[in-house]
């Protein structure tokens, strides 16, 4: 019995593996194998740099951060059972690393793809011109959709341009509105609101077509429809739209800081992944520019 098929089967009788996992680690331990058979060594002789030159290699041939770092707890994993098993006497993967696997970056949408979609809805309707309100003020604050929909009559002041939206953790925070989203606002309101409320008492700002609470599902199913009208994705989400609101404000030079009190994120860092696009897109504008790149 080889060394891989000893630890695979270690890990099978003692460890109990999942059968998926087993399947994906011997293939991994073929890899390893015919990198060591291309420079004429077996596994145990592998030492650190050869393990580093071969996680490089499994990079530049444009595998994931995800599936070569499963690759290198594979690894990790064979030469600490050699050396359990005493087939060897000191362990090279012991501080082997993962490569980092960056969050992905948000989508998020262009000026130009912004301003079609907003222009999709029937504003001639009283359902239209929610819509249109809905989609200007999810733009203009970046609210979560759960926060836009969950927006109470009370909770918005067109006159001082700003409402307060209650996020997670129950926690209030203050959200600027810009002038065109207060206009589409102040006209839903005067013209379309008291048309889908009728008699009905209603605390929330935006209703559906009976004079009840709007639902997430309900805004996200007309948000898709309006893509496609617009020639969008269909699988664009309101989150799309918070996204893009943060990437924008970013992208003309507002402060970090301020971005995550509009967001409601509790920790600077999870809105520092919006500097992610800023740093994709200045590469790509250093690559395509200079003269040598």
């Amino acid at each position: 019995m080889d060394l891989a098929d000893a630890y695979l089967d270690h890990l099978r009788v003692e460890r109990r593996v999942a059968d998926h996992t087993l399947t994906s680690y011997s293939h991994d331990l073929v890899l390893l194998g015919r990198f060591a058979a291309g420079r004429q060594r077996d596994l145990t002789s592998l030492e650190r740099p050869d393990l580093e030159e071969f996680v490089r290699e499994l990079m530049a041939g444009g595998r994931s951060p995800r599936s070569v770092a499963r690759v290198v707890a594979c690894v990790r994993g064979f030469y600490r059972f050699l050396v359990l098993d005493r087939r060897l006497a000191r362990d090279p993967a012991g501080d082997l690393r993962a490569p980092r696997a960056w969050p992905a970056l948000p989508r998020c949408l262009t000026l130009e793809e912004v301003d079609r979609l907003i222009a999709q809805a029937d504003v001639t309707t009283p359902l239209g011109l929610r819509d249109r309100a809905l989609v200007e003020l999810l733009y203009a604050t970046g609210l979560r959709v759960s926060e836009l929909v969950g927006l109470r009559a009370a909770d918005i002041n067109l006159d001082g341009g700003y409402l307060v939206c209650s996020g997670k953790g129950s926690k209030q925070r203050l959200v600027p509105i810009g002038d065109e989203a207060v206009a589409w606002v102040r006209r839903y309101q005067k013209e379309a609101r008291g048309r889908l409320v009728k008699k009905a008492a209603a605390a929330r700002l935006f209703v559906n077509v009976r004079g009840g609470p709007l639902s997430r599902v309900g805004f996200w199913k007309n948000l898709k429809r309006y893509a496609r009208q617009a020639g969008l994705s269909s699988h664009l989400s309101p989150h799309v739209l918070r996204h893009s609101f943060a990437t924008h404000l970013l992208d003309r030079g507002a402060d970090l800081r301020a971005i995550q009190m509009m967001l409601g994120h509790a920790d600077l860092s999870t809105t520092q992944i919006y500097t992610h696009v800023l740093e994709a897109r200045l590469r790509s504008v250093y690559e395509r520019f200079h003269p040598r790149p």
